[in-house]
């Protein structure tokens, strides 16, 4: 039995290894500045960020339509006989959703998965898809292992400024002001599919360490790990750091990605952080 393998945008996964890994995308829709852009294909965080700094309006989203995802299972199964399509917490947005209503046309030949994640959270998650399909798992046995790993899986990443939070309306100005003021940097994460509260710590260096210490505690408690780095335009200097302070932990590499244009839009650049896996 043939898998062919479907996600959203929000996986973060680039275009190379999508392909490389035989994974279709479906993007999601950005309307900024009064166009609405496909995610991933027609708008950048480095287009958002510098028409925010313009003064432009605080961009919103919407999912794929269920005809847009019907359209892609029907592609996918000319030439293969199920469908696994895995996407970013239905907590989150009503993509899942669309891909549900969607499959209901196909007589069960297509699997949707609430990742319960988003970003390289839900990217690692179909990667792994791919990994055990190659391994000759059938997809019961798939969908049972990725929610195995979903348990223990972790994101785990910090801002540099609270002033798109505010912008977005995460936390009031009052908030926002205080923490310019003390140099306050949140630590976040995703728990039970939504974005939550992990902590917070004083300037960027403390971040990096809590990040860090959190990722050797992780690796120590797993047996290893596996580590994607995740990083807005302007973290690239905070990631190749935090890299450095990991140099005495066993996990395995996945990488650097870009946080896309959806998550960029609340967390602002020079945001930074890891997706975390078990080794097995």
């Amino acid at each position: 039995m043939t898998i062919a393998f479907v996600t959203d945008s929000t996986s973060d996964l680039s275009p190379e290894l999508l392909a490389r890994s035989g994974v279709t995308s479906v993007p999601l829709y950005v309307l900024f500045d009064g166009r609405m852009h496909k995610d991933g294909l027609e708008i950048t965080p480095e287009v958002l960020f510098a028409g925010l700094v313009a003064g432009k309006k605080t961009p919103s989203t919407s999912q794929p339509s269920p005809a847009e995802f019907a359209a892609v299972y029907r592609a996918a199964l000319e030439s293969a006989d199920e469908v696994l399509s895995i996407h970013l917490s239905g907590q989150l947005s009503g993509t899942v959703g669309s891909a549900r209503l969607a499959a209901q046309e196909f007589g069960g030949r297509v699997t949707v998965v609430d990742s319960r994640s988003v970003s390289m959270g839900l990217g690692m998650r179909v990667l792994r898809a791919v990994e055990l399909a190659g391994a000759g798992r059938a997809v019961p046995e798939i969908v049972a292992e990725l929610e195995r790993i979903g348990q223990s899986a972790d994101i785990r990443f910090t801002v540099d400024t609270l002033d798109y939070l505010k912008l977005n309306g995460r936390i009031g100005g009052a908030a926002a002001l205080l923490g310019g003021l003390l140099n306050i940097k949140p630590i976040l994460a995703i728990r039970e599919g939504r974005v939550d509260s992990a902590g917070r710590v004083r300037g960027p260096k403390k971040a990096l360490q809590d990040l860090a210490d959190h990722v050797r505690k992780y690796a120590a408690q797993h047996g290893g790990a596996r580590v994607a780095f995740v990083k807005t335009p302007g973290g690239e200097a905070s990631i190749q750091e935090l890299r450095a302070a990991l140099s005495d932990v066993p996990f395995m590499d996945l990488g650097d990605h870009q946080f896309g244009t959806v998550i960029a839009t609340h967390a602002g650049p020079g945001t930074f952080g890891v997706t975390l896996e078990p080794l097995n």
